[in-house]
């Protein structure tokens, strides 16, 4: 070790040997004015090969790699000269340019060739190689990479460096300057890695004081936005005050203080309940509230004689080879009568047979039908299933991009359909109402018009939606709405294991786990991590392979993400066994993840921003848009090494380009939590059973896992857990209202 020895270099980077995304760790070669290469090791949120740099640090002995620099400070500067320029433009640093292209563009232009990339780039046109488009796409890559720069570079100075940096950046742009001054706390909502701890750190580093009203209020409607996404429209006042106390690290009386200011600015918007005072962001109280409004508006009462009516379903029965129960019949009637009607009900229950009913007596009444799901894969489920077009919601309502400025908490997304461009039809049908959240179903509703039939389809006992409210649940209990329960279990459902097992665990009753041999229901007991994970690797090929379907259609679906048979550990292991490394198949690491091409990958939040394509024969663009959502499931189709970035065609075709901004948002997907996987089925699931947590081992998890399956669920664990599950019926209390709203507006 030479710690002793205090060193100033200059010179080019000539190779950048490592560098980690997340910590900025990096280590590269310096090539001085003598000639000398020297190691130099440090964190470097943003350097290039072939940039001039100015390092400072301390000589060190690595037992392994010989001497190197540990940089303690270090300054780039921007290359001033013919040579330094075609240095640099040729490492690649800039998008779109490298080794020959380089020469020209620096042999035309010489040392004004950074000015002309700024501030003429058509100029770059007359370089042999590029065109208009690709000289516009040139100065757009040096000037974001400029832009880029400068925000790490003051991220940097309030302790943000490497991968959340850029995240920030990308997620902000040029106003991420403006918001993290003025509220630093709005990086814990919108930024993934930077929790409230990180962005206190930063608020204190720019002058916040721990009692401060502005550090307390940005807190509290963080906690409030935390809450929304566990599922919470509001928090009581208690549990409010209580969380702030904690995580606020101040006394009882500053938090009331400021809240008390909050209610009055309106901020936050405080209801009495009788018992606890509700806190809400404004967003999600008037979301709740227009949606009971508009429900309300929307149920009218179209008539009809029922006699007619039974005629007209006994036709369309008979044409359909279907004999309905009177429970069905009912479902459709209300459907045809009401303006809002609920149709739930479990596996096996016949919810398909009635919509493909309800859908040909609504088409001979010459009546026009919109059919949507939360999910692209939900969505394409239901057009297999009826034979009817249907699409998610986002696209039924034209989505347009990302939410408008403003405060996060307020903030919605855009869509081209509401309420000043209805959607024009008579009919709207919506699968899989359990996974639909407050946000979304406030802007479905906007963009109906009264006279059109909303007809809602659901199971009421699958998980609740991910994001904030309890539509589907609070509908039903506010008694207003016509909702018919389909209950009877029909005789070829009766022969499946899976839709018996599930409904005796619906109702507490614990299962037979023996296996038959032409069954459908499968139970290995073992208590043995590694033994699960290779039966996992084993059962996912013979299985798939026995049902008629690939390996990337069988699921494995986890109760949590942590543990030895949890997401996390299952998709390492999943990855080595079903796409292994290959010479032919390039891959890129980010975040600890080894995304490789032919990954089963999933989208792990909204993202309003993220630009896709859909292509047509011969990979002509048909469509473009933006969003990609929570749960969109794909495959890694390309890795681009040299730009640092992956292409992932998902299931409805979109293709979307991850850079290093936003890789974070994608995990690997062979393995999911059972809650990701609402409103989708698969041919075969693999459930890795072996205990855990108690709210998370409960009977509402293990239907709704169960019910995921379509041709095979396969249990791998420890019996005792599963007859635990069973038995645990506790569910997590989620604050919502909109069942008293509903029944509040229904009494004026």
């Amino acid at each position: 070790m030479r710690g002793d020895v205090y060193l100033e270099a200059k010179g080019y980077i000539t190779h950048i040997i490592y560098h980690d995304e997340d910590n900025s760790y990096t280590v590269f070669e310096l090539e001085t004015h003598d000639g000398d290469t020297l190691t130099c090791t440090g964190h470097f949120p943003f350097i290039n090969e072939g940039e001039y740099v100015q390092v400072e640090g301390e000589m060190t002995l690595h037992r392994l790699y010989d001497e190197q620099l540990k940089v303690i400070s270090y300054e780039i500067t921007e290359p001033d000269n013919e040579v330094a320029i075609l240095r640099y433009l040729s490492s690649g640093a800039v998008k779109g340019i490298r080794g020959g292209l380089a020469a020209r563009i620096v042999d035309r232009f010489g040392d004004r060739t950074f000015d002309i990339m700024e501030h003429r780039p058509e100029e770059l046109a007359l370089v042999k190689g590029i065109s208009d488009k690709k000289a516009r796409e040139i100065s757009a890559a040096f000037g974001e990479q400029r832009q880029m720069r400068s925000a790490l570079m003051f991220l940097q100075k309030y302790g943000v460096s490497g991968s959340i940096a850029v995240r920030i950046y990308a997620e902000y742009g040029d106003e991420l300057y403006n918001i993290v001054k003025t509220n630093p706390y709005r990086l814990a909502e919108d930024i993934s890695g930077i929790g409230f701890k990180k962005a206190d750190e930063i608020a204190v580093k720019i002058g916040f004081s721990k009692d401060s009203p502005g550090r307390i209020r940005a807190g509290l409607v963080y906690l409030l936005g935390i809450a929304g996404g566990e599922g919470h429209v509001y928090l009581p006042e208690t549990v409010l005050v209580r969380e702030g106390i904690r995580q606020l690290e101040v006394v009882e009386d500053i938090v009331r203080d400021v809240l008390a200011v909050m209610i009055m600015d309106k901020v936050v918007i405080c209801v009495n309940d009788g018992e606890d005072r509700r806190i809400y962001t404004p967003r999600l109280y008037y979301a709740e509230l227009n949606s009971a409004r508009m429900l309300i508006d929307l149920d009218i009462d179209f008539g009809g004689d029922d006699e007619e009516l039974l005629k007209q379903i006994a036709k369309q029965e008979s044409k359909l080879g279907e004999n309905l129960d009177e429970n069905q019949r009912n479902a459709i009637l209300s459907a045809m009568r009401r303006g809002v009607s609920v149709i739930t009900g479990g596996p096996g229950t016949g919810k398909t047979t009635t919509i493909k009913t309800l859908i040909k007596v609504l088409m001979n009444e010459n009546l026009h039908i919109l059919m949507a799901a939360p999910t692209g894969r939900a969505a394409k489920r239901m057009e297999e299933a009826t034979g009817y077009p249907a699409q998610t919601i986002h696209r039924l309502l034209e989505f347009s991009g990302a939410p408008t400025d403003g405060d996060t908490y307020q903030r919605a997304e855009r869509f081209q359909r509401n309420a000043e461009n209805p959607l024009e039809t008579d009919v709207v049908i919506v699968d899989e109402m359990s996974m639909v959240d407050i946000h979304l179903f406030t802007q479905l509703l906007n963009a109906i018009t009264v006279t059109t039939r909303l007809i809602l389809v659901g199971d009421v006992n699958q998980l609740p939606s991910v994001g904030p409210g309890n539509v589907l649940k609070d509908i039903i209990a506010s008694g207003h709405f016509s909702v018919v329960e389909l209950t009877k279990i029909f005789r070829q459902a009766m022969e499946s294991d899976i839709v018996v097992n599930a409904h005796k665990i619906l109702a507490g009753e614990q299962i037979e786990l023996k296996n038959k041999k032409d069954g459908d229901f499968f139970f290995v007991e073992s208590t043995d991590p590694s033994m699960i994970l290779n039966m996992i690797c084993e059962s996912i090929v013979r299985t798939g392979n026995y049902y008629g379907c690939k390996p990337y259609e069988v699921q494995v679906l986890c109760p949590m993400k942590n543990g030895e048979t949890g997401v996390k550990n299952c998709n390492l292991v999943l990855q080595r066994g079903l796409n292994p490394p290959s010479p032919d198949k390039r891959e890129y690491k980010a975040h600890d993840t080894v995304f490789r091409e032919g990954d089963k990958v999933m989208q792990i939040k909204n993202n309003y921003k993220l630009a896709y394509r859909i292509y047509g024969a011969g990979r002509v663009v048909i469509e473009e848009g933006q969003g990609v959502f929570n749960g969109d499931i794909g495959v890694v189709e390309r890795v681009d090494n040299e730009f640092k970035e992956i292409e992932v065609c998902f299931d409805d075709d979109k293709h979307v380009i991850y850079g290093s901004a936003n890789l974070d948002e994608l995990e690997l997907a062979y393995a999911v939590t059972i809650h990701k996987s609402q409103g989708s089925e698969y041919p075969v699931i693999i459930l890795p059973l072996l205990g855990g947590p108690r709210p998370l081992m409960t009977r509402n998890i293990l239907y709704t896992a169960v019910t995921r399956g379509q041709r095979c669920v396969f249990i791998i664990g420890d019996e005792p857990v599963i007859r635990r599950m069973i038995s645990n019926e506790s569910e997590g209390k989620r604050y919502s209202s909109l069942c008293e709203r509903i029944r509040a507006i229904a009494l004026h």
